[in-house]
């Protein structure tokens, strides 16, 4: 990116450096804020398959928002940076107006309810939050091509890594058996981030300016009609990318919240919360890897090739959850996972902003989030949650069984996603 002008006509170096700030505050913020989040929920209201209704109605929220209105808002008036500053602005003071209501209701001795008001608060903010995600997805594209794109949006997910990772060591210290979400630290520090992050890109979108095209380009781009056709081979391509990656992406996260369960269960590794944070870190550092890394092999070997890496180590690190016998053990497991899910997302990312025409990206590139967005918690919600309950509440099996079974659930239904993949994606010859 440093030696190719942007799409956009602005200084690639300015653009990447300030882009590569805000995705560092944003990790940061979610490393903060969801590290413990689950478990919060958990100690409020009990179980599995409630704790998973928060990503699933975020999810829900942020597909409406996206699909309905936030991508065709993205493609008409092209306002990518505008759609972010608003989003993040949003969210800054609804994360306050969540925290009082659910202190209110646990003040009156109605933790369930509190529960509740939490995961409902941030699934309403989540419809206007997610033209952040939009705006973000397709401003990344814009300022990217073909030929750079895998390493540029490898290198920002690495710092996206590199700022959850610490996002994960401040919530170790944060969370205090609750205590950081009851006072409200947590929930102030993740404002203060949102408006950081928001007064960034407003500053950024001041200085990305569209660049005029020269006669030479528009005579051209008149030369070549086909060009603005769509291109219907490859939008057939992209659809069955996002159907397989629609089981990949429930198989490999309905465990997500079953994991951090496990990882504390006394007949298991019976961690701490340090010990803990230790363990999510490493999925970042093996995330941190694989999104610096797999960009750049992606340039060079195709885009395919490093998605199949990626997708193996998804179906077998699952298998290997139940023989970790410590935490040095299960780290070292769970940082392999971090390298599937973040060359899945890396590449695939890549792969799809290959596929897009640039005058559909909004509304194309908001389905691609829709489908990664399973992974906040409809996995859980129907899959990994309900499988663990009924395990445990009508069969009598001990959580630890339980969650093992889902494990090998998770890795059969990754399984058939990747065989779709390999024989209606990768197979068939593309343009």
């Amino acid at each position: 990116m440093e030696n190719a002008q942007t799409e956009n006509g602005t200084s690639p170096r300015k653009t990447f450096f300030n882009l590569s700030v805000f995705e560092f505050l944003t990790f940061l913020r979610r490393g903060v804020f969801y590290t413990f989040m689950i478990n919060y929920l958990f100690t409020l209201m009990n179980s599995v398959t409630s704790t998973a209704a928060l990503g699933t109605l975020n999810m829900i929220a942020s597909s409406l928002g996206q699909n309905l209105l936030w991508g065709r808002i993205c493609d008409k008036r092209k306002i990518r940076a505008k759609l972010i500053v608003a989003g993040e602005t949003i969210a800054a003071f609804a994360y306050v107006i969540v925290f009082l209501s659910h202190t209110a209701l646990i003040n009156i001795g109605a933790p369930y309810l509190a529960g509740l008001s939490i995961i409902f608060g941030l699934s309403i903010l989540e419809f206007f939050w997610s033209m952040s995600d939009v705006g973000w997805a397709a401003l990344l594209t814009d300022v990217t091509t073909t030929s750079n794109r895998g390493r540029v949006i490898g290198a920002m997910n690495f710092i996206a890594s590199l700022g959850r990772m610490v996002g994960i060591l401040f919530a170790g210290f944060l969370y205090g058996g609750g205590e950081g979400f009851r006072n409200g630290t947590i929930f102030y520090i993740v404002t203060a981030l949102l408006l950081a992050g928001a007064a960034l890109m407003a500053f950024t979108s001041r200085t990305m300016k569209p660049k005029q095209a020269t006669p030479q380009q528009m005579a051209a781009k008149e030369t070549r009609p086909q060009e603005t056709k769509p291109d219907t081979q490859n939008q057939k391509a992209y659809s069955l990318f996002l159907l397989s990656l629609i089981l990949i992406v429930l198989g490999a996260a309905c465990i997500n919240q079953i994991f951090l369960l496990f990882i504390k269960l006394p007949e298991g590794l019976n961690s701490s919360d340090s010990q803990m944070s230790l363990v999510l870190s490493a999925w970042t550092v093996g995330g941190m890897i694989a999104s610096l890394a797999g960009g750049r092999l992606s340039d060079r070997f195709g885009r395919i090739k490093i998605l199949l890496v990626g997708l193996g180590f998804a179906i077998i690190t699952p298998l290997l959850y139940p023989l970790a016998s410590n935490v040095p053990l299960m780290a070292l497991v769970y940082g392999l996972n971090g390298v599937s899910f973040w060359t899945i997302q890396t590449v695939g990312l890549v792969f799809a902003g290959d596929l897009i025409p640039r005058d559909r990206r909004g509304r194309l590139l908001s389905r691609f989030n829709t489908v990664i967005a399973l992974s906040w918690g409809p996995a859980g919600f129907l899959i990994g949650g309900p499988l663990a309950d009924l395990q445990v509440n009508l069969y009598g099996r001990s959580p630890h069984a339980a969650y093992v079974n889902v494990f090998y659930v998770s890795s059969i239904i990754v399984l058939v996603g990747t065989i779709l993949f390999i024989l209606r994606v990768a197979r068939p010859k593309r343009k």
